[in-house]
């Protein structure tokens, strides 16, 4: 299955749990919206190269399209579609007022230089503006791009609530740095007697990015055994644990994890299979699949990537008692907090990051417990579970006339 298949074939396997209306689940399935065009930029040695740049506007019932932006070599429209559709699902599961949308562009922002860089987002905010703003769709940072590349968007708008993820001298919020990780170890703390697990349990983790370099710190700061960790060139394990903030500075000195003294170099591929309790894909989508999930030993995998576990995998863990916690629970702190910061630019106020940490907490702690409770009612597991209580919402949320 391609990324927009998979979405579809979880909607199905959670519409089988209760009635939902044919003319709902029509609607759902699809895009409201496509933008798929080609830009041309001139390089700084003078050439003009052109790129495919993408925007996806999946649903906006229950409130303005929101989702990120990313800068990858394999972005094509199917993941797009895919990643704004599961985007719907999540802004649903946590209950706040948005939709799900999101964009890209084809290319290695490796192989650029930063002018280059910068007029690919510019071209890009110049192609989307017709189709977002404040009320209308809410883009924000995703894989590759950052809070610079927002900052040059909102000033293309000249309003700082057009787009979140911008840096904090630009209408930024606090907490925003490390939502992703703060809102999946709130989903973990909430989980955690479900799973059956004490404190000192262990842990592996794939992609040492922000969500997964916070995630780390947060489990091993609360005595957690972080058994093994990668990154895009490869991983290290020690089943004694691992050192975070050492391997953290060893990450900033190299470049990478591997080569970290007193561990073990691992592929990508060894870290999946680990003995552990608990798994964290936080890389890209797709890492486990028919062909490994035989050999997943974790008891627990928490998606913080979008999409890492594909519906195949799911069917072969869910048979073997392999509890999976939803990339649309666990990720969404991210969305969360760029929620918090659309509010607090469109009132023109500023929280503290206290404030953002309580309100995400109570959020993420709220969306875990009504996921547990429609697992329990219908003996099911936390997918199915989470994209019910999304498709509840959206029902709820249907236009007359859609």
């Amino acid at each position: 299955m391609n990324p927009f298949e998979s979405f579809h074939y979880q909607v199905d396997r959670a519409a089988a749990l209760r009635p939902f209306s044919e003319d709902f689940l029509r609607a759902i399935q699809m895009p409201m919206r496509e933008i798929n065009q080609m830009i041309s930029v001139t390089m700084d040695d003078g050439s003009v190269r052109e790129f495919n740049v993408y925007r996806v506007q999946h649903n906006n019932w229950r409130g303005p399209f929101k989702g990120g932006i990313r800068y990858h070599a394999q972005v094509d429209i199917d993941e797009v579609r895919a990643l704004a559709a599961w985007m719907t699902m999540k802004t649903a599961v946590v209950g706040i007022p948005m939709g799900g949308g999101k964009g890209g562009v084809t290319m290695d922002p490796k192989t650029l230089l930063p002018r280059e860089r910068d007029a690919i987002t510019l071209a890009w905010a110049k192609v989307m503006k017709p189709f977002i703003g404040p009320t209308i769709d809410v883009p924000a940072p995703d894989v590759n791009t950052n809070s610079h590349d927002m900052d040059i968007i909102a000033e293309e708008f000249g309003h700082p609530a057009v787009i979140t993820g911008k840096s904090i001298e630009h209408g930024g919020s606090l907490g925003r740095d490390t939502a992703t990780a703060m809102g999946g170890w709130f989903v973990f703390e909430a989980l955690r007697p479900t799973f059956g697990l004490d404190e000192h349990a262990t842990l592996a983790l794939q992609g040492f990015g922000n969500a997964g370099a916070n995630f780390a710190t947060l489990a091993f700061e609360h005595g957690l055994k972080v058994v093994a960790v990668s990154d895009s060139s490869g991983g290290v394990y020690n089943s004694e644990g691992l050192d975070i903030p050492a391997l953290s500075a060893h990450k900033k000195a190299t470049g990478k994890v591997q080569d970290f003294s007193g561990a073990t170099n691992i592929t990508n591929e060894e870290l999946l299979e680990v003995k552990c309790d608990v798994l964290v894909p936080a890389a890209l989508e797709g890492q486990i699949t028919k062909n490994n999930a035989e050999r997943i030993q974790a008891k627990v995998v928490l998606e913080l990537a979008n999409g890492p576990t594909n519906p195949e995998a799911d069917d072969i863990l869910f048979a073997r008692n392999i509890m999976v916690v939803p990339d649309i629970l666990t990720n969404a702190g991210g969305v969360t907090v760029s929620y918090f910061e659309w509010e607090q630019n469109m009132k023109n106020e500023r929280w503290t990051a206290e404030d953002v940490h309580t309100k995400l907490k109570e959020t993420m702690e709220s969306a875990a417990k009504e996921i547990a409770d429609r697992k329990a009612k219908y003996n099911t597991d936390f997918r199915r579970a989470a994209f019910l209580l999304a498709l509840e919402r959206l029902e709820a949320a249907m236009p007359k006339t859609a």
